[in-house]
């Protein structure tokens, strides 16, 4: 049996660098091949986590985010700001998800950030996008 960082490195390795690697050529495709690319990434959550596969895959992958927390005490200490994954190659590495998705959520308004429920967030989203494009 592999230990958690051992078999932490092999998923990331064989599983998640490929779904990094092609992440531009993957913009555009269908619903049915997002699909099919989610299932193997929640494979791997579950996997990783030790969780079944009748467990909802949400706390799952809540529970591999991991969260900001600030050497000392911060005004942004209770912002729900998500720790950014540190990149060698500037170039490469900064487009990776691991890298771009904690940037993007930590670039969101601070309102939208602390949403009490999805439905709410994604009705903010809409409109944050909505004033962006349009304002």
């Amino acid at each position: 049996m592999l230990s958690y960082s051992n078999l932490e490195k092999v998923i990331h390795s064989l599983i998640l660098f490929r779904l990094d690697y092609c992440n531009s050529l993957l913009s555009g495709i269908n619903q049915k091949l997002i699909s099919r690319l989610q299932q193997v990434q929640n494979a791997a959550a579950r996997l990783l986590n030790g969780s079944s596969r009748r467990q909802h895959i949400t706390p799952v992958l809540a529970s591999l985010l991991i969260s900001y927390e600030p050497a000392r005490s911060l005004r942004s200490s209770g912002s729900n700001l998500l720790t950014i994954a540190n990149s060698i190659l500037k170039t490469k590495h900064d487009r990776a998800f691991a890298v771009r998705a904690p940037k993007l959520w930590n670039d969101l308004p601070e309102d939208l950030r602390l949403s009490k429920s999805v439905s709410a967030f994604k009705s903010q989203f809409k409109t944050y996008f909505y004033r962006l494009a349009f304002m």
